[in-house]
C-alpha cells in the first residue's frame, strides 16, 4: 500500500496537496510517506511474528538519516554496506550492535569502523576478506562477529542486475564450499567467532517460490553449522518485490510487479516460517524496496513538449541523475499529474535534461498531456531513487521531504551550485 492519492483533483501524500507542496520546495523533490514506511516495517514484523524475525532494514535503499532514525525508534536493525551507510545509522540514533555489515570489497578502515562501534556482525562474502577481518581484530586485541553469506544457487527470477544467488555472481560463496571454509576459520583465524549464516538472493521478487527454495535448500547447512559451531542466527537476506505498475488505479494492498500474481506478506511467511522454525535460531530478515519502495515519489516539473517526425517528447527537470532506474534497470515507473487529469491522453517519451540517450522515465508511454509548468509525480520512487542520485551533468541533488499527515519537513535541502564545488580546489 501507499500514501498517494488525489483528493479534490490534486494529488497528496497523506493529508498534504503535492502541488502545494511543489511550489514551496521547487522542483525536482522527493517525497516520503512516513506512515507507509511505518505500515510496511510493521506488517512485516507482524507476518514473520512466529519467529520472532528482527527486521533489518538495507540501508542502501534510501539512507537519510530522517528515516533511518524512524525505523530505529521502531525497533529496526540495519544492513549495511559501508563504512559510510554505519555513519549515518549512528548519527540517527541507531544502535551499531543491530547492524549486519555486508558487502564483498571492505576496507582495512571500514573494518576497524565497524569493531571500534561494536557492529553485531560482519557478513563475509570470501575467504580472503575473513582472513582481513582476523588480521585487523587480532591488531586490536579484538574478536570480530562473522557470519559467511552462502550463494544458495537458487533462481530468483528477477532482472541480472539485481539478482545475488546464482553462482556467476560476484556475492557470496558456493554452497558447496561453505562447511570447508568454516571448518578451516575455525582452526586458522582465532580472532573471528562464528556468529551465523547469511544468504540473499535478489532483489524485487514477485514469487514466494524462490524463497522457499533457498531456505529449505540452505537448513540443512545451518543445522549442520549450528551443531559444530554453535551459530546463533541465520539471516535469510531480502528482496521482495513492490508495485511498480497501476499503483493509483489498482488501489492495490498488497505487493507485486507488473502482471505477475500477487506476493503478499502472508504468503511470503507461510512459504519460509516452517523451515525457518525448525532452526530454533535468531532470524534476521533485511529488506529495503518493501519498506521505502512505494512510501516515494520523485515530483518534477514539466519544461518542455517536443513533437518531432517519430515521437512526442515531455522534458522534464529531473534527470537520470536523480533516478537512475529506467536508464539502468529498464525499471518501470508510475507517473501521474500532480493535478489530475481526465480524458486527454498521449504517447510520449518522459526525458531529462541529461546530455545522455539513455536519460529517460519512460518511453512510449500513455500519459496525460501535461503541458509546460505542469507537475508530474514518479511513484514507487522511495527505494534507489535518491540514494543512487548523483551530480552529474553538474546538476544540484534534489531536495528530500518527510510527510507526516498534514504536517511536513524538509530532512534534505536541495543543492546549490556552490555546494558542487565544495571541497575542490585549483592547484596553485
Amino acid at each position: 500500500m501507499h500514501s498517494f492519492a488525489y483528493k479534490n483533483g490534486l494529488l497528496h501524500c497523506e493529508n498534504v496537496d503535492l502541488q502545494a507542496l511543489a511550489k514551496q520546495t521547487g522542483t525536482p523533490v522527493y517525497i516520503y510517506s512516513k506512515h507507509t514506511i511505518l505500515n510496511h516495517f510493521i506488517r512485516l514484523r507482524e507476518a514473520l511474528a512466529p519467529l520472532k524475525a528482527e527486521v533489518s532494514y538495507a540501508v542502501k535503499a534510501c539512507s537519510n538519516i530522517a528515516i533511518l532514525n524512524l525505523l530505529a525508534k521502531h525497533g529496526a536493525g540495519f544492513d549495511i554496506v559501508s563504512g559510510g551507510e554505519l555513519y549515518r545509522v549512528v548519527q540517527a540514533g541507531g544502535d551499531p550492535s543491530k547492524c549486519t555489515y555486508a558487502g564483498v570489497g571492505k576496507t582495512e578502515k571500514e573494518i576497524r569502523y565497524a569493531l571500534e562501534q561494536g557492529i553485531y556482525c560482519f557478513n563475509v562474502e570470501s575467504e580472503a576478506e575473513m582472513r582481513a577481518i582476523d588480521a585487523i581484530a587480532k591488531s586490536m586485541g579484538l574478536k570480530a562477529p562473522v557470519a559467511v553469506r552462502v550463494n544458495p544457487n537458487v533462481e530468483a527470477g528477477t532482472h541480472k542486475y539485481i539478482t545475488t544467488g546464482k553462482a556467476e555472481n560476484k556475492f557470496g560463496v558456493d554452497f558447496e564450499k561453505i562447511e570447508a571454509l568454516y571448518e578451516k576459520a575455525s582452526r586458522e583465524m582465532p580472532n573471528l567467532v562464528l556468529k551465523g549464516l547469511q544468504m540473499h538472493i535478489g532483489s524485487q521478487l514477485t514469487q514466494a517460490k524462490p524463497f522457499y527454495e533457498a531456505v529449505v535448500k540452505v537448513a540443512p547447512l545451518v543445522k549442520s553449522l549450528k551443531e559444530k559451531y554453535a551459530i546463533e542466527f541465520f539471516s535469510i537476506g531480502g528482496g521482495i518485490g513492490i508495485v511498480y505498475q497501476d499503483t493509483l488505479e489498482s488501489g492495490v494492498q498488497e505487493w507485486w510487479s507488473g502482471d505477475e500474481a500477487p506476493l503478499t506478506l502472508n504468503a511470503y511467511a507461510e512459504a519460509v516460517i516452517p523451515t525457518l522454525q525448525e532452526l530454533g535460531l535468531h532470524i534476521i530478515v533485511e529488506p529495503g524496496r518493501l519498506i521505502v519502495g512505494n512510501a516515494g515519489a520523485l515530483v518534477t516539473t514539466c519544461l518542455y513538449e517536443k513533437k518531432g517526425s517519430a515521437k512526442t517528447f515531455k522534458i522534464i527537470d529531473a534527470g537520470m541523475n536523480d533516478l537512475i532506474r529506467p536508464a539502468l534497470y529498464q525499471g518501470y515507473h508510475e507517473i501521474v499529474p500532480v493535478q489530475q487529469h481526465l480524458n486527454d491522453e498521449i504517447t510520449a517519451d518522459v526525458v531529462g535534461p541529461i546530455c545522455e540517450s539513455g536519460d529517460f522515465q519512460a518511453q512510449n508511454r500513455v500519459m496525460a498531456d501535461v503541458q509546460a509548468g505542469e507537475l508530474l509525480a514518479i511513484l514507487s520512487a522511495g527505494a534507489y531513487g535518491f540514494s543512487m542520485s548523483s551530480n552529474y551533468n553538474s546538476r544540484p541533488m534534489a531536495a528530500e521531504i518527510l510527510v507526516d499527515n498534514d504536517e511536513w519537513y524538509l530532512i534534505r535541502k536541495r543543492q546549490s551550485w556552490s555546494d558542487l564545488i565544495a571541497g575542490e580546489s585549483v592547484p596553485e
